[in-house]
């Protein structure tokens, strides 16, 4: 079973700069011609009067138009610098087809791209919650590195055994919520994803302030 081959689509363009499309038998703008790339619709652009091919004229019109909306730049101005340096180059003649096999690999690599993130950071994309479990991972290390410069015996000294309660719930609630098993924490996954959403926004603010008081409480101390 073969697919049938696709139909060019013939658009000319008439002496006041309009548009139409002889498939629909419509006027059409750029933005339309631009939807019907996206959408793989192949089509051809000739002027009305004198029948000349000006589809390359037209899809540089549309790649205008993308680069002036705010947000939708592509073309670095480094590279559109050096791509008019190559015009009338000796080299110019190799640019067409060196373009044309990277975007045609860029095509054919995006949904394995694509699929990498989702599979590796849990199918989300690297700027979502990730973020959000890099930062309670690093609010864990901070609690860690804490007790390292803690006082040696300062809980039974200070804490001892008038805030030897308070001091036991918080160590309590700071291992139920962290417990690391090595100093090295894997990659998100789609479950552990799941599970770290648990822990609210709240708890990290709740657990961040415990940090601040056990600070202050530690230059008392020492003052």
């Amino acid at each position: 079973m073969s697919d049938a081959p696709k139909q060019t689509v013939t658009i000319k363009k008439y002496a006041n700069r309009r548009l139409y499309n002889t498939a629909t038998s419509s006027y059409v703008t750029l933005e339309n011609l631009s939807q019907m790339v996206k959408e793989g619709i192949e089509f051809n652009v000739y002027d009305a009067k004198t029948s000349e091919d000006i589809t390359r004229s037209v899809l540089t019109q549309i790649i205008v138009e993308e680069e002036g909306k705010v947000g939708q730049n592509l073309l670095p101005i480094g590279f559109l610098r050096q791509l008019i340096g190559f015009y009338g180059d000796n080299m110019q003649w190799l640019v067409p087809k060196y373009l044309e096999h990277s975007m045609q690999s860029l095509s054919k690599n995006q949904e394995q791209i694509r699929n990498y993130f989702q599979t590796t950071l849990g199918g989300m994309f690297p700027f979502g919650t990730t973020l959000e479990e890099m930062g309670k991972q690093n609010l864990a290390m901070f609690e860690r590195t804490m007790r390292m410069f803690a006082p040696l015996g300062g809980g039974a000294e200070s804490g001892g055994k008038t805030g030897g309660n308070a001091a036991t719930e918080q160590e309590q609630a700071e291992e139920a919520a962290f417990t690391p098993s090595s100093n090295i924490t894997p990659m998100p996954t789609p479950a552990t994803t799941q599970a770290s959403q648990q822990v609210s926004g709240e708890e990290v603010q709740s657990k961040i302030a415990a940090l601040q008081r056990q600070l202050a409480e530690m230059a008392k101390n020492k003052a």
